[in-house]
């Protein structure tokens, strides 16, 4: 039966590909299921023996991240439903009797809570109006097969990231390697593992340029003002300045500075945690370690990259210190409070903050990596000296005082860290920093890392309620309480005095006492 015409479609959301092979046919199935979810329908057209159940099958045995699932062909059962994530029922409507069956077969309620894979969908119409996806397979002149792919828009979107990546690959030598989903984090960035023959584990990152939202704050948005990375060249470059300092951190391998893909070795996973989820203090303190002898040297603010763009690291500054505690009046007030701060509280906030980033003028500047937490961490045991850790997550960093860092670490915002763990760590840092010879005052670093983590701990409330509000991310919320008691530690400081007095006017945290550790 030959496929019905497909609809006209925006020249975006059309691809035409040639698979020499059923490997091909397969890698594309396996591509797909990395970018494919809940929701997406997908209607697989073409003759008797074109390929749609190869392509079925290969696409749920990826997504089941079981190359030996068995994965019958439904056509005298119409319906197979596979419990993967998401779950996938895989349609075959060659013997479907009338489309009224679909209702009987579950087909909406398979479309709203996973992924629907559809072979003869000519035979049910609504299945084709219902397709995020439409995949025609039609022998190609010379050999192999043609793929038509014709895709709603936003699946267009998802699908050219995916075969950008494979295009990537083939570039970088790896036409053939196995894609496999990796942990993402909270931005819009993908990871994935990529296993290829005579290669060692590999992980592909897939950051594709930063969409900037409305404007916030004097006609510009909020990346702008906090200086979000908008490309992979800050990854890039700052992973190289971090391996020339002597420092762990992932090798760039291969990179596509324009499109957004950055091929790297897998560094492992073996993190600072032990087995239970607990910090093992040795590993942190060679993190802390690492930090302090990147400390000690000067700052650099155009890094050059092999691949030959200059990075110009942006300065932590007044607007984005600023710009990042806003969150809390923003997201975390309304949340707490049920209502929000008013343009008086809002004068009062910016006032407290205001005073504590004019001391901050004379803090020590570092290259700020921004985000050192447990996941971040790679612990590598076969390596020696500074590089037995390896840091991850580093493209937001920025000039700033040093300190924010080493409150970042010792005040994980992942995972509990004691009052003494965290003085512990804050004190070997400052203890191997009084011996660089650098001229470090143990004085105004107490003060700044305890502004600091103030910042930090402010901000990261505000982030995790607007994961709930307006990302849908709920998981986020368990870690507050733990950042609650973080902040009410650094508001022990005296030089924090006027904000935790407004901090506790205003109930913004848990009604718990504060216990300032000895040396901070």
């Amino acid at each position: 039966m030959s496929a019905v015409p497909f609809p006209p479609q925006t020249p975006d959301a059309d691809f035409d590909l040639h698979l020499p092979d059923e490997a091909a046919t397969a890698r594309l199935a396996a591509d797909l299921a990395l970018v494919l979810g809940r929701g997406d329908v997908v209607a697989l057209s073409g003759d008797l023996g074109a390929g749609k159940t190869h392509f079925a099958r290969a696409f749920i045995r990826a997504l089941s991240g079981d190359p030996e699932l068995e994965v019958p062909s439904p056509t005298y059962t119409l319906a197979q439903i596979y419990e993967t994530v998401p779950k996938v029922t895989h349609f075959d409507l060659y013997r479907l009797g009338d489309e009224e069956e679909l209702d009987e077969l579950g087909f909406d309620e398979a479309a709203e809570t996973g992924l629907v894979l559809v072979e003869w969908p000519e035979r049910a119409p609504a299945t084709l109006r219902a397709a995020t996806l439409r995949l025609e397979l039609t022998d190609a002149s010379g050999g192999g097969r043609r793929a038509r792919l014709t895709a709603t828009v936003d699946a267009a979107r998802r699908i050219a990231r995916t075969l950008g990546a494979r295009a990537f690959l083939r570039e970088a030598g790896f036409p053939d390697a196995l894609r496999l989903p990796f942990q993402g984090d909270a931005s819009a960035r993908r990871y994935e593992t990529v296993a290829a023959e005579g290669a060692p584990p590999l992980i592909l990152m897939d950051s594709p340029a930063l969409v900037l939202g409305p404007p916030v704050r004097d006609g510009l948005p909020y990346a702008r003002i906090a200086h979000t990375a908008e490309t992979v060249l800050p990854f890039v470059a700052i992973a190289e300045a971090l391996e020339a300092a002597g420092l762990g951190a992932p090798t760039i391998l291969h990179a596509d500075l324009d499109s957004g893909f950055v091929l790297m070795p897998d560094l492992g996973r073996e993190t600072v945690l032990d087995a239970e989820g607990r910090p093992i203090p040795e590993r942190y303190e060679a993190a802390m370690a690492a930090l302090a002898h990147f400390h000690a040297r000067p700052p650099r603010r155009d890094l050059p990259t092999r691949e030959g763009p200059v990075h110009s690291v942006p300065p932590f500054d007044r607007g984005a210190l600023s710009i990042e505690v806003s969150l809390l009046l923003d997201w975390y007030w309304p949340h707490r409070r049920g209502a929000p701060a008013s343009e008086a509280e809002r004068a009062q906030f910016d006032a407290a903050w205001g005073a504590l980033f004019d001391r901050l003028e004379e803090a020590e500047p570092a290259l700020v990596l921004r985000d050192l937490q447990w996941p971040n961490l790679i612990w590598r045991p076969g390596e020696t000296g500074h590089r037995r850790v390896a840091f991850l997550d580093f493209q937001d960093a920025m000039i700033g005082p040093s300190a924010y860092d080493v409150a970042s670490l010792a005040q994980d915002a992942r995972v509990d860290m004691s009052a003494d763990l965290e003085r512990r760590l804050a004190d070997h840092y400052m203890s191997l920093r009084e011996t660089d010879g650098t001229g470090f005052r143990r004085a105004a670093f107490e003060e700044a890392y305890a502004i600091m983590a103030a910042q930090r701990a402010t901000k990261i409330l505000g982030i995790f309620v607007r994961l709930l509000r307006r990302d849908g991310k709920p998981q986020y919320l368990r870690h507050i309480p733990r950042i609650q008691s973080y902040l009410q530690r650094s508001l022990a400081h005296p030089v924090l005095s006027d904000l935790a007095g407004l901090y506790r006017a205003w109930a913004l945290l848990d009604d718990e006492p504060i216990t300032r550790p000895q040396d901070l």
